[in-house]
């Protein structure tokens, strides 16, 4: 069945407020620091960091972000930036609570702000136990990394705002007429003729058939767009798997060609169960099932280097091939997340510290630095915050974390990031001022990093508190090379330099020595 649907003039948008474009709601100007109230219910916004341009999510829109919510004391009960994955949400249809729908919405891409958001915005009386207490004011260190709109379809500008629009209002298999005003279609301009189309005169009412067949949101897992999510059925809320999450799913691999390597929890069979972060099944796979909601059903499309790599691998039904691009149909059913911080006390927190560095030694020793690495920042963050801990807690925590960053360290080394390295010896520093091991890797990402004059600093205070260290001694014996090297090669370039400037000199005194036997021009006008 046809229906009209008209879009309203600008005068007709004054007077009709339940005809008016589903425009976002304009949050108030805010300069980097300021804070002010969005509203008149008592929610307030901190700007932290500006965003670019001047488009703000809509109702309906699907936006990501990175967030860490606090009580006022700040104490964290919740935290994105510690699972490592950004939290995804549809603005406003009540999937989270009604400060974020309404703070949010005010938000610039790459926009970071603090949200204060009271108890009748946020879990309200009943509070959300164990972290959130009753009545209790919250914050959000909010940043908006990006959004997916309706609007991205319209890519020739034509139609924006009136399928914008329209399509919001549309359910799946729905038909409609749309009668278009001009503001909303071709303008004063019109369109000329082309091909086939016919022209629009200026200031024309245009009409459009419109069928809303389908709509599947695609999102992109990893940044290099080489692992691609593709939503065939909408999940349930909006919790999702974090790392460390035992996860159950339905799951079908498929090569290009169709053929089925692999089949788990279908046709009633057992579910096929995995342990996530834990290289249980391939990378692509397990970074995409921590994106997901219970009982959605995606389609994956994942590329070798996320798959089964330049080697064939023997599959449950069929052979991968090398450089395989691979294609999973997976619904979440069921998962059990891994305790975060946020809900464990202060031995808890202590017993996973300790538990994820031995995860992350043994990683270390099978030559996975990366994910080693991550096993250490995770210790770290268990024990990150530590006022409530007794006195023995707190030297306990002290060595964990000194053990951690020292090994995490080590791995940013044999990983080349000698930023992260210099950065996390310089934390471990501060809390002993004398450890050795400290010193030394700091002196390597130093001179990785030619600063050598710092290198030799640390490696001399190294050995002032351990004289008879090998492994200090041999880096200092190496950098002693490196800076005659590095002062050979300096003077060197610093002669070229002061050749080529005393040629330059001979030459222009030379040319002014020539000048001046030249005898004077006649001037034509004597």
């Amino acid at each position: 069945m046809e229906e009209d649907f008209e879009l309203p003039t600008g005068d007709e948008m004054m007077m009709n407020n339940d005809d008016q474009l589903d425009l976002p709601d304009e949050g108030p100007m805010l300069k980097v620091g300021e804070e002010k109230e969005i509203g008149n219910q008592g929610l307030k916004k901190k700007l932290l960091k500006e965003g670019e341009g001047w488009d703000t999510p809509d109702n309906g829109d699907e936006v990501e972000v990175h967030y860490t919510g606090t009580l006022l004391d700040g104490t964290q009960f919740d935290s994105s930036r510690d699972r490592g994955t950004p939290f995804k949400f549809t603005l406003g249809q009540g999937q989270v609570i009604k400060g974020w729908d309404l703070g949010i919405k005010t938000m610039k891409k790459g926009e970071n702000a603090l949200f204060t958001i009271p108890a009748d915005l946020a879990y309200g009386s009943s509070g959300s136990a164990p972290t959130i207490p009753p009545n209790a004011t919250l914050q959000f260190d909010v940043e908006l990394l990006s959004w997916s709109s309706i609007k991205d379809i319209c890519k020739d500008g034509h139609f924006c705002p009136a399928l914008a629009r329209a399509v919001k209002t549309m359910k799946e298999g729905e038909k409609v007429l749309l009668t278009v005003k001009p503001q909303y279609g071709f303008g004063e301009k019109g369109k000329p003729a082309s091909g086939d189309e016919s022209a629009v005169p200026p200031n024309a009412n245009i009409q459009i058939t419109l069928e809303l067949v389908a709509w599947k949101t695609v999102t992109e897992v990893t940044d290099d767009k080489k692992v691609i999510k593709k939503i065939l059925k909408e999940g349930n809320g909006y919790e999702r798997p974090n790392e460390g999450a035992v996860v159950k799913v339905k799951l079908i691999g498929k090569l290009q060609d169709g053929t089925v390597f692999f089949k788990k929890g279908q046709d009633d069979s057992e579910l096929f169960e995995f342990k996530t972060d834990e290289e249980q099944v391939i990378d692509g796979l397990d970074k995409a099932v921590t994106t997901m909601k219970k009982g959605e059903l995606a389609l994956l499309t994942i590329a070798p280097e996320y798959a089964f790599g330049s080697s064939e691998s023997q599959q449950e039904l069929a052979v991968v091939p090398p450089n395989s691009t691979v294609f999973y149909e997976i619904e979440l059913v069921s998962f059990d997340k891994e305790k975060e911080s946020w809900d464990m006390n202060t031995d808890e927190k202590i017993e996973a510290a300790g538990k994820k560095k031995e995860e992350g030694n043994l990683l270390f020793k099978a030559g996975k630095y990366a994910k080693a690495s991550k096993r250490y920042e995770k210790a770290v963050k268990y024990i990150e915050y530590d006022s409530s801990f007794s006195e023995e807690e707190k030297k306990q925590a002290k060595a964990l974390k000194v053990a951690c960053n020292l090994n995490n360290a080590a791995c940013k080394l044999k990983l080349k990031d000698y930023k992260q390295a210099e950065k996390l010896c310089t934390k471990v520093l501060e809390l002993e001022s004398r450890n050795v091991k400290a010193l030394y890797r700091r002196a390597q990402a130093y001179i990785q990093l030619a600063d050598l004059d710092l290198a030799e600093f640390d490696i001399k205070k190294a050995l002032e508190i351990d004289p008879d260290n090998r492994d200090v001694k041999l880096e200092h014996k190496a950098l002693k090379e490196k800076m005659k090297e590095y002062n050979k090669k300096e003077a060197k370039f610093y002669g070229n330099m002061f050749a080529k400037m005393s040629k330059l000199g001979s030459l222009e005194s030379n040319k002014a020595e020539a000048k001046e036997a030249e005898p004077m021009s006649v001037d034509s006008e004597a």
